[in-house]
């Protein structure tokens, strides 16, 4: 059925298979990676099976949760649902006046009409211009090509991988901001996105060189994955977070003992004998970037340590080595012995949140906003008594403090 099917898609719309022709069951739509600008056939389950070397698997619906199974089919099932994913799934990827056309039928569709009662048959769809199938998984590594190219923009062809670090720091805290209200917004969904071409910009100045390109990438975090989850993809079992967390740890240490034992390996072959010129196994805590926010790094250093069995036994000494850092400033007597006991007294309160499933790096900033939205506050009041702060004792500041924390409680109220 689908070499006729073909066949009249190549009469009647030009179809040339050699462009990429991409084959779904209407019911699997929705877990496909479709690109719109290949060639698609959308066909029914059923025709498919007639094909021997076509699977028809169920596939991970890529928007079922936007359409799940209490619409009316059960997951994995050939029954289409009333309003099925298939339709919004090609709705997204092409514009509304994109046609379709219907296979063994007569008559015109477009992508903006189409029902469920037109995916009951087979229908084929014509290829959108790269420029315009911009909703497809392979859109940005092509853009970013295109960019790049000579004739492309003349501030992304300068572009290098140190240029772009600060875009790629600035890109990643915006993102940090928009997850501030644990909702997924469409805000969210822009600031992922800029945050991707970052990562689509690096693949790219890293394949021009022959470095590597962004087939690596995917590959190289999709096998880290799958290797790390044994629980899911193998035979082990964890039950908990706690679980595993503590596996990832495990593996993360098998992996970089492995390692260790490739680069010695590799150092008596080229005869390097000196300690000095093998290089160390690598630690529990060598991914952790030195640019990372310290808070944010040091309480990633200490779950690391934690996963591994190095921990404080409760929650009690943790408070009081936290009261004995503090003691320890008091009796420190000059400004680098004063520097050295904060950071120790930092170290032990991030630890404390850990302890207590607190993200220290997100307390701060919300601490840091609650300090920033009162002070406005204490500064409105005090140009209304027409003052200015420095003119104020502390006793008044702390009224006018006071005062802003209660209309901030009033009005939360």
């Amino acid at each position: 059925m689908l070499d006729a099917l073909i066949a009249e898609a190549r009469i009647r719309w030009g179809l040339d298979p050699a462009d990429g022709l991409q084959v779904g069951a209407v019911e699997r739509l929705g877990g496909m990676p479709v690109d719109a600008w290949r060639p698609l056939l959308v066909v029914p389950a059923a025709a498919l099976r007639s094909r021997p070397d076509v699977s028809v698997e169920p596939l991970p619906g890529r928007h079922r949760a936007a359409h799940p199974a209490a619409d009316g089919a059960e997951p994995g099932s050939d029954r289409l649902p009333p309003s099925s994913a298939a339709v919004d799934v090609l709705r997204r990827l092409y514009p509304p006046g994109h046609p379709v056309g219907l296979l063994g039928r007569a008559g015109a569709m477009t992508v903006g009409a189409l029902t469920d009662d037109q995916l009951a048959g087979p229908v084929y769809l014509a290829p959108l211009p790269r420029v315009e199938a911009v909703a497809g998984p392979w859109a940005m590594p092509w853009i970013s090509d295109r960019l790049r190219r000579p004739d492309g923009c003349p501030w992304d062809r300068e572009q290098t991988h140190r240029s772009l670090r600060k875009h790629l720091l600035e890109e990643a805290y915006e993102v940090y901001d928009a997850l501030d209200t644990d909702t997924a917004t469409p805000g969210l969904a822009e600031e992922l996105g800029d945050l991707l071409l970052q990562i689509v910009l690096h693949a790219q100045l890293a394949a021009e060189t022959g470095a590597f390109d962004l087939t690596d990438v995917q590959a190289a975090i999709a096998a880290k994955i799958v290797r790390r989850h044994p629980h899911v993809f193998g035979d082990a079992e964890a039950r908990t977070a706690s679980d595993v967390n503590r596996q990832w740890e495990r593996i993360k240490a098998g992996e970089r003992a492995a390692a260790a034992e490739q680069a010695a390996r590799e150092a008596a072959a080229a005869g390097r004998d000196d300690p000095a010129e093998v290089e160390e196994p690598r630690s529990a805590l060598d991914g952790i970037s030195r640019s990372m926010p310290a808070l944010a790094a040091s309480q990633e250093m200490q779950d690391r340590a934690a996963n591994l069995g190095y921990d404080w036994p409760a929650i009690e000494p943790i408070v009081e080595k936290l009261l004995e850092e503090l003691d320890e400033i008091r009796a420190a007597t000059t400004p680098a012995e004063r520097a050295d006991e904060m950071g120790d007294v930092l170290m032990v309160a991030v630890n404390l949140a850990r302890r207590h499933g607190v993200e220290a790096e997100g307390a701060l900033r919300a601490a840091n906003e609650k300090f920033r939205r009162r002070f406005r506050r204490v500064e409105r009041a005090a140009a209304a008594r027409g003052v200015a702060l420095r003119e104020l004792s502390f006793e008044e500041l702390d009224e006018l403090w006071d005062a802003a924390k209660a209309a901030e409680a009033a009005w939360e109220g």
